[in-house]
């Protein structure tokens, strides 16, 4: 018999609340596709910066400083939201 899964269903909704507008670009948070995958944040950049010939060019990049507040207002992170240490990386959400 197949295992079950806590995991609750990820739907359009839920990724469609976690795409954002920067650089004129929809994007998403890696905290949240590291959530979508169920590993931390940490985790699926270093899977990434481990593998960068297996994604194209502009598959994602990482927010400025003068960007942060702009996006913090947008997604309403506190300051222990965890990504206060390192500018968070953006994947580009593809229609």
């Amino acid at each position: 018999m197949a295992e079950q899964s806590n995991r609750e269903a990820v739907t359009p909704d839920t990724i469609a609340g976690n795409i954002f507008l920067i650089r004129g670009q929809n994007v998403m948070l890696s905290m949240h596709l590291a959530a979508l995958y169920e590993v931390e944040p940490r985790v699926l950049r270093q899977a990434v910066k481990r593998n960068l010939e297996r994604f194209p060019d502009d598959f994602m990049f990482q927010l400025r400083k003068d960007e942060f507040p702009g996006l913090k207002s947008q997604i309403m992170i506190s300051n222990r939201g965890g990504i206060h240490r390192a500018m968070p990386y953006m994947r580009r959400a593809t229609k």
